[in-house]
């Protein structure tokens, strides 16, 4: 049972015995609300279906779709380097001057006619993923971390079904065209954004017991990137393989859910979209906060694995239900969707912040949290390309169904094959190390 008792004379609050300053509390609600605007300047677009245009032989969704994403991954790439080693002091500065950029691609699309206008797409997906880096920032290396980063990453869970709702609603009611809907869309959360970037900015640093428990972060070089990917490279790549896998899985579930809710039924119901991603968000909150009660980052490390693990398993036992008729086609849609974020939440900030603990060696997260996504957006974007160019006749339900078969045990396995080298290297350099140390007692005692 959780207990929560609130002392207004100190300004904490006491979780389970753990001590939560108001100001962190404040930047969890912080980073959710950024990270959630963010996607009014990235996902609205998807909201159209751009009926009867094409560029060539390609539909015009599928070829803005690709342009974004072209971007983001770029942007990905980019951020391995520029992430990992930003300057505290110069974080709100790349988030907004980041976020301009992307409205201003959305108003050259809004401007440029069609076809012309695709390339402003990959304008916009460029700065944008960079974007969550910056935010994580604010929050990694904390005792309180899975609470402030499970609040980030909940925010793409339910924040692309509502801005996608938005963005409907600025067509339908405001009777705003497909081409400028992105842009206008983007002005109702910039506001919003600019306050929510400010609060972020107050959020104080970790303090002596965070970096005793967590490990102290600092800005890496490109030796320091090098020496750490060296020191876990097998087990990483094995990450990058499982993260490729999911963001190959999501970008379809997320880009093309309206199909996919289309062929199953639901097409008419708009909300159903909203609700799905709000059940599903609600219950990746409550399976990941109790990370936090785990001190042992040894502990924590199996059982993200574990739990990463069994989020693919529901999907491989979720799918066949539904295609043999047993599961409802909506519950379906909500049990992939709780699986896959079980599995792609802890990527984005959880598992690396303890990983990082648990070896104990300084760095920070956004550098394994770029390799991964970096690598995720380009299987992504090449199973894009592959689906719109070979495999066309297939309708994105089809499609779903069958990368979801081939993806869940796939990654399922990565994960159990990650953790047993992350717990064998973990103690390989504790012998290295007691080895290195007994040496050096023995040259200074000899």
């Amino acid at each position: 049972m959780l207990y929560v008792y609130y002392y207004s004379t100190n300004g904490f609050l006491y979780i389970n015995k753990m001590k939560i300053n108001k100001q962190i509390l404040a930047a969890s609600l912080a980073a959710f609300c950024v990270y959630f605007c963010t996607y009014a300047f990235r996902k609205p677009f998807t909201a159209a279906s751009y009926t009867g245009l094409y560029l060539g032989f390609l539909d015009y969704k599928t070829v803005l779709v690709l342009a974004q994403v072209i971007g983001y991954t770029l942007s990905k790439f980019i951020g391995i380097r520029v992430i990992s080693s930003v300057n505290k002091s110069k974080r709100a500065v790349y988030l907004i001057g980041l976020i301009l950029v992307s409205e201003l691609a959305l108003l050259g699309f809004a401007l440029t006619p069609y076809p012309y206008n695709f390339p402003f797409l990959f304008l916009n997906g460029l700065p944008l993923g960079m974007v969550w880096g910056l935010v994580f920032a604010y929050l990694e290396g904390r005792k309180t971390t899975e609470l402030l980063a499970v609040s980030q990453a909940l925010s793409f869970v339910v924040s692309s079904a509502i801005v996608k709702a938005v963005g409907k609603h600025v067509m339908d009611s405001w009777h705003v065209s497909q081409f400028w809907m992105p842009f206008v869309t983007g002005l109702l959360f910039a506001i919003p954004l600019l306050f929510f970037v400010w609060i972020l900015e107050r959020t104080p640093p970790p303090d002596v017991e965070d970096e005793m428990a967590r490990t102290k972060r600092k800005p890496m070089t490109t030796k320091d990137r090098r020496a750490y990917f060296m020191m876990i490279a097998p087990g990483l790549v094995l990450l990058v393989i499982a993260a490729v896998l999911l963001t190959i899985y999501r970008d379809i579930r997320d880009n093309y859910a309206i199909e996919i809710l289309t062929s199953i039924g639901y097409g008419d119901k708009a909300g159903y979209l909203a609700y799905s991603e709000i059940i599903v968000a609600a219950l990746v909150l409550v399976v990941f906060l109790f990370i936090m009660y785990v001190k042992s980052n040894k502990r924590a490390i199996i059982w993200l694995h574990c739990l990463m693990a069994a989020g693919l398993l529901l999907i491989s036992i979720s799918t066949p239900l539904f295609t043999a008729g047993i599961l409802n086609g909506y519950w379906w849609f909500t049990i992939t969707g709780i699986g896959l974020f079980m599995g792609y939440v802890p990527f984005h900030g959880i598992l690396f912040d303890r990983l990082i603990a648990f070896f104990g060696k300084q760095g920070n997260a956004g550098y394994l949290i770029y390799i991964v996504d970096a690598f995720g957006y380009l299987g992504s974007g090449l199973v894009l390309i592959y689906k719109s160019f070979f495999a066309g006749s297939i309708n994105w339900l089809s499609f779903f169904i069958t990368i979801g078969n081939i993806i869940a045990l796939s990654v399922a396995v990565c994960m159990i094959l990650a953790l047993v080298y992350f717990l064998y290297r973990k103690k390989q350099l504790k012998q290295i190390n007691k080895h290195q140390t007994e040496k050096v007692w023995q040259t200074q005692f000899s």
